[in-house]
């Protein structure tokens, strides 16, 4: 369904050019950021056979019978819906967010196999093996698509993997550095981050921090780390190219038709 290659970015950048992921041979666009579900809709109507998934909905800002009647208008079996809680600093309610993924999937109408779960820790990986589809993580190192195998057994694993495809490593790290310096004090990653051995100073954007969350380098070079994280476990790969090069990507990754 899904493709062991897709692409993750913003509706706002691919609005009206999803054909084009399509065409590069990629499985899979996953819109992300919090995502209305008429931007699936669009999404869905300007493509053929390429999947569409959420990336993700998250359950502070969407009410799940309302996310569960577009869900079921759409009725398309070429949509995934992955739902997600969103980060603390963001949220102004978010409390106990574990207890409000729960209430969320008890409210939910949408069948199983068709919903995933970001996850990064070990609880929400049980539930996501429990309860959904499977898991979609976002910025983790090719160590936790190995531990996040384990905890899911069969079930999905789709980690999104953010790259630079450029062959100057410190004008890669930069570009990096920049793009994903929001994420440096959101802590459900930097927490993440600190179970795989990384330290405080390493979570303000360090290079071995950079390294093991961007893949970059040469189209070959970023493709090889790509499968990487297919070796250690996840059945699908959601790339998210800070730079473009799509296509070029496509053609490492030998996807292009």
């Amino acid at each position: 369904m899904l493709g062991t290659f897709g692409v993750w970015g913003s509706h706002h950048e691919w609005a009206g050019r999803y054909d084009e992921i399509e065409a590069l041979g990629y499985g899979t666009f996953w819109i992300g950021g919090s995502p209305e579900l008429t931007a699936v809709e669009q999404a869905l109507g300007t493509t053929e056979s390429i999947t569409i998934a959420t990336g993700i909905v998250n359950v502070w800002q969407s009410e799940p019978e309302a996310v569960s009647a577009e869900f079921h208008r759409l009725a398309s079996d070429r949509f995934l819906l992955g739902v997600g809680v969103g980060h603390r600093q963001i949220d102004q309610a978010y409390e106990k967010p574990y207890d409000k993924l729960v209430s969320y999937l008890d409210r939910l109408d949408v069948p199983a196999d068709r919903l995933v779960l970001a996850a990064l820790g070990p609880k929400v990986l049980k539930l996501a093996a429990d309860r959904t589809a499977g898991a979609h993580p976002y910025l983790v190192p090719v160590e936790h698509t190995a531990e996040a195998r384990k905890a899911l057994g069969d079930k999905l694993l789709a980690p999104e993997v953010t790259v630079v495809v450029d062959e100057d490593p410190e004008a890669a790290r930069a570009l990096a550095r920049e793009k994903l310096s929001f994420y440096f004090s959101l802590t459900n990653y930097t927490n993440n981050w600190q179970r795989y051995g990384f330290t405080e100073e390493d979570i303000k954007g360090s290079d071995r921090l950079i390294d093991a969350l961007v893949a970059h380098g040469s189209p070959d070079q970023v493709a090889e780390k790509l499968r990487a994280h297919v070796d250690a476990g996840a059945d699908h790969v959601a790339v998210q190219s800070l730079n473009g090069h799509y296509a070029e990507l496509a053609g490492a990754l030998g996807l292009k038709r």
